[in-house]
């Protein structure tokens, strides 16, 4: 008679497991562009006379980024989607805004709850970073030219939370807080793609700073890509 070992019969079983499991189906991708319609609105010019060292750091003048338009196209738009089942650990990598020429770079970040969001300062000068959130613990750190970088987190989904300079009053930015990775900012030409989304119907929200929100619905198959526009008018 035959005999079988142990080790045999589980390395069959789990043949056996990943045979019927199968591979893992992939996600699909919701894209698309957030535009306006109408004249673009005039961007003012940020005043940096108050710190020599921001001034200095920029030959031409610095304009406002709370609503930039350029060829139809809305740059810095927050889309994201507003309900999504299951558990998504947030990843180790941090968010990043960089203080440079001091402004907030970029404008807009998305991050998840538990996730590091790190400051950089690649500015010879004083910052103080000022973090508003409502539903987790405020932030208010100083960033001297010889601080390079500062981390925090946020405990709670918040969109947004805005984030200030207490030195320099025209730095300002926002951050979309969320409990999963399933979010963009729209580019320079108002393109954004939200990928490895699960198959499902979908409400998906754009945030405007100045503009507000809008919100549509989209159905995203199985490794397909959904197509969805955002239009805002002047």
């Amino acid at each position: 008679m035959q005999t079988i070992s142990w080790m045999r019969i589980s390395g069959l079983a789990a043949a056996a497991t990943l045979a019927i499991a199968g591979p893992a189906m992939a996600g699909g991708t919701i894209s698309g562009k957030v535009k306006f319609e109408g004249a673009a609105p005039k961007r003012a010019t940020l005043d940096m006379a108050a710190d020599p060292v921001c001034a200095a750091a920029h030959s031409a003048p610095v304009l406002a980024e709370n609503i930039v338009v350029t060829d139809g196209a809305l740059q810095f738009a927050f889309i994201y989607l507003k309900t999504v089942s299951g558990t998504h650990p947030a990843p180790s990598e941090p968010s990043i805004i960089d203080q440079k020429g001091c402004q907030y770079l970029p404008h807009v970040v998305g991050i998840q709850v538990g996730q590091p969001m790190k400051f950089l300062n690649n500015d010879q000068t004083l910052h103080n970073v000022h973090g508003m959130p409502k539903l987790s613990p405020q932030f208010n750190f100083a960033m001297p030219k010889f601080v390079k970088q500062k981390e925090t987190k946020f405990d709670a989904e918040e969109v947004m939370v805005a984030v200030k300079c207490d030195v320099h009053p025209w730095m300002s930015g926002s951050i979309g807080v969320l409990t999963h990775p399933f979010y963009a900012v729209s580019a320079a030409d108002g393109s954004f793609a939200i990928k490895n989304v699960p198959a499902g119907d979908y409400d998906v929200v754009v945030w405007q700073e100045k503009l507000g929100t809008k919100e549509a619905k989209v159905t995203v198959a199985e490794g397909g890509t959904a197509t969805l526009d955002f239009s805002y008018a002047g």
